[in-house]
């Protein structure tokens, strides 16, 4: 199998998987429609300076770690840390999104309460 650099689009659209964030959500962010951003993933838009700067905005990333994604090095590291060099990307359920967002609220209401009681336990 012949390695085959990817296009931006490419690129774009395998960190955006990665991520698990939809199309339509990227959309929204960067202010344009889902069919627009599936022309940028497609390579049948071009995409502007600016354009790629809010892209790595959304993906928490650096414009430069954008340009220099290269899915045969994640895919190398993965083979060498799981032995399969496979991805399980579970898709949420919307209620299972629901009571993770819940879990996490819990969680960092207890957090909050067991640090007072620990100020006020070293206080003493």
């Amino acid at each position: 199998m012949e390695f085959q650099p990817l296009h931006i689009g490419q690129k774009i659209k395998k960190l955006r998987e990665l991520k698990n964030f939809t199309q339509s959500h990227v959309a929204t962010e960067l202010g344009i429609t889902q069919s627009a951003y599936s022309k940028i993933e497609l390579g049948e838009t071009e995409v502007s300076y600016s354009k790629l700067n809010k892209i790595a905005e959304v993906f928490g990333m650096s414009l430069e770690d954008i340009m220099t994604f290269n899915e045969q090095m994640i895919f190398n590291v993965m083979h060498n840390q799981t032995g399969n060099g496979f991805v399980i990307n579970k898709v949420f359920t919307e209620n299972e999104k629901l009571l993770y967002e819940d879990q996490i609220a819990h969680l960092k209401e207890e957090i909050t309460y067991l640090k007072k009681v620990l100020d006020k336990l070293l206080k003493e």
